[in-house]
């Protein structure tokens, strides 16, 4: 009989939410790294009265919510927006991630207390940001697409 264990990752679904004047939402983490809104895919417990997401675009829609106040309709897979990330070695993150609009823009995002800070960059400030490539590269992907 094999002991083999596969390796069980968490599942991340983030989106790329654009506002009306074409600016990325960005959350700056304690890393100190600006990361796409989103969280980890989650079973809930009904029993407590917790709604269950029934997609994985329900759970990203709702996670945006709850990081930013912003309501947002979340669109398709990215193309190259599946990867997986590192954050601390040893910690390996499934990031899937969607495009996304923001429903109503003109509401000013707010951080939630799992981030420093909330900030809306251009396609051309994004390239500067202190940030993980896999998302940089889902930024570029949506902007592409819309």
């Amino acid at each position: 009989m094999s002991s083999y264990k596969p390796p069980l990752w968490p599942v991340s679904v983030k989106a790329v939410v654009l506002d009306d004047r074409g600016r990325v939402l960005l959350l700056h983490n304690e890393r100190d790294e600006w990361e796409l809104p989103g969280g980890r895919l989650e079973i809930v417990d009904q029993e407590a009265g917790e709604a269950a997401d029934s997609t994985p675009q329900d759970a990203v829609a709702r996670e945006v919510w709850e990081e930013t106040g912003w309501q947002v309709e979340v669109g398709p897979l990215i193309d190259d927006g599946v990867w997986i990330y590192e954050p601390i070695p040893g910690r390996r993150v499934l990031i899937v991630t969607y495009g996304a609009v923001a429903l109503d823009p003109r509401v000013e995002p707010v951080a939630s207390h799992e981030h420093k800070q909330v900030g809306l960059f251009t396609r051309d400030e994004v390239a500067g940001l202190h940030m993980p490539s896999g998302y940089k590269a889902s930024i570029r992907a949506w902007y592409d697409r819309v």
